[in-house]
C-alpha cells in the first residue's frame, strides 16, 4: 500500500462486537503506539479475503474457515463440490495474527413455525439463507452425512440480510451466529408478541460431530506481504486491540457508552443485547489455539476445500504478552457456554465462562 495508514477491513458493517477494534481507534491506543488505522467497512462480506488477500487492504477481521480456504489444495473435486471451485482457485496469501472471538455458536437459525424441527432432515424441500461460498459447502456436506443431496434444499446467497430474509419470508432458515441473528430474531419475535425462544439452532459443530464452533472464531487476519514488510507495525496494532480488548472485558457497561459515543448506530436495544451476547466470546488474549486450528484444518479437508498437505495459516509472534494455557475440558466448555449463553438470553448482563486450565 503506498500509504503510511494501516488499513483495515472489517468483516460485517460495524457490529457490536468489533467494539475492541473501535475503541482502540477512539481512546487513541492506535495513537499511541504510532499508527494511523484505517477502518473500513465491506459492501460484501464475501469480499473480505479476497480484498486483503490481494493487497489492497492490508488487514481485516474473517472467520476462520475462511482465512483457511484461501489456498487452493492440490486437485479439485467438482463433482463433490462445484461452488468450491472458485474458493480453491484463489491462492490469495493472509495469515491469521490473533483472535477476536472464540467460537461463536454457528449454525441453521429458524423460527418454530417454519417446520423445521431438531431433525435436520426436516430442512429437505425448505429454502435455506447462506451469507458467502463455504456455507453453502458445508450445507451441502451435512446432506450426505444425513443421506440427503444438495438438491433436497434450495440455496438462497443472503449476504448480511439472513435475518431479514427469515422475517420477510424469502428464506426458511439461515446460516447465523448465536450472538447476532438469533438476537435479532428474538427481538422481531417480542415485537410481534410471539415468545423470543421461537427462534431455534441447529448448530453445525454438533451437526457435523466437530467437537467445536471454532470454523467461524473471528480473526484478525493480515496480508502476508504486508506482515513480511512490517512486523513492527503489526505487533503494535495487535498491542492496541489487546489494550482495547482488555478495557472492554474489565469495563464493559462503559466500553459500550463509549463505542456508542463513537458509532451512534450502535445505541439500540437490539445492539446492546448482541453486545451482552458476543460478551462470553471475546478472546481474552487474542491468541490463535492450536488445537482449534487443527480441527477446523481437518474438517476443510473433509469438505474438500484443503489439500492433505496444507499447513495452517496462522501465527501467535505478534502477541508479545503471557498467553493462557489451553482449557483441560474444551468438550466442557461448550456445554457451560450454552447454558451461560442460554441465561444472558433471558436476563442480560455481561457474563464471561472460566475455562477449565490444563
Amino acid at each position: 500500500m503506498s500509504t503510511d495508514k494501516i488499513t483495515f477491513l472489517t468483516n460485517w458493517h460495524a457490529t457490536p462486537y468489533h467494539a475492541p477494534l473501535y475503541l482502540a481507534q477512539s481512546k487513541g491506543f492506535f495513537k499511541d503506539e504510532g499508527l494511523k488505522v484505517a477502518l473500513l467497512e465491506p459492501n460484501d462480506p464475501s469480499d473480505v479475503t479476497e480484498i486483503i488477500g490481494s493487497g489492497k487492504v492490508d488487514m481485516g477481521f474473517k472467520a476462520m474457515i475462511h482465512t483457511l480456504a484461501v489456498l487452493p489444495p492440490a486437485e479439485d473435486n467438482q463433482d463433490d463440490h462445484p461452488n468450491s471451485v472458485q474458493a480453491k482457485a484463489r491462492n490469495f496469501p493472509v495469515t491469521s495474527i490473533g483472535s477476536l472471538l472464540d467460537e461463536p455458536f454457528t449454525g441453521v437459525v429458524y423460527l418454530k413455525d417454519s417446520g423445521i424441527t431438531e431433525d435436520f432432515r426436516s430442512l429437505k424441500g425448505k429454502r435455506i439463507g447462506y451469507v458467502g461460498e463455504f456455507g453453502k459447502i458445508q450445507i451441502d456436506e451435512l446432506t450426505k452425512y444425513y443421506g440427503m443431496t444438495a438438491d433436497d434444499y434450495t440455496a438462497v446467497r443472503c449476504g448480511m440480510n439472513v435475518t431479514k430474509a427469515i422475517i420477510n419470508g424469502t428464506i426458511d432458515a439461515g446460516i447465523g451466529l448465536e450472538n447476532v441473528q438469533m438476537v435479532e430474531l428474538a427481538e422481531w419475535l417480542a415485537t410481534q408478541n410471539r415468545p423470543r425462544t421461537d427462534v431455534q439452532m441447529l448448530r453445525i459443530d454438533q451437526l457435523a460431530e466437530l467437537g467445536c464452533c471454532c470454523f467461524c472464531s473471528i480473526l484478525y487476519i493480515a496480508n502476508d506481504a504486508f506482515i513480511a514488510a512490517n512486523p513492527e507495525k503489526i505487533g503494535k496494532f495487535m498491542n492496541a486491540v489487546k489494550r482495547a480488548t482488555d478495557f472492554v472485558l474489565a469495563n464493559p457497561e462503559k466500553a459500550y457508552e463509549e463505542y456508542v459515543d463513537m458509532k451512534p448506530i450502535m445505541g439500540t436495544a437490539v445492539n446492546r443485547k448482541i453486545f451482552e451476547r458476543s460478551f462470553a466470546y471475546f478472546s481474552r488474549d487474542l491468541k490463535n489455539v492450536q488445537r482449534d486450528w487443527n480441527k477446523v484444518t481437518n474438517y476443510g479437508k473433509r469438505l474438500g476445500i484443503l489439500d492433505a498437505e496444507f499447513v495452517p495459516n496462522y501465527t501467535n509472534k505478534f502477541l508479545s504478552w503471557t498467553l493462557e494455557k489451553d482449557s483441560a475440558d474444551p468438550l466442557g466448555d461448550q456445554r457451560r457456554m450454552a447454558e451461560l449463553q442460554q441465561h444472558v438470553a433471558v436476563e442480560g448482563g455481561f457474563h464471561r465462562l472460566e475455562a477449565a486450565s490444563a
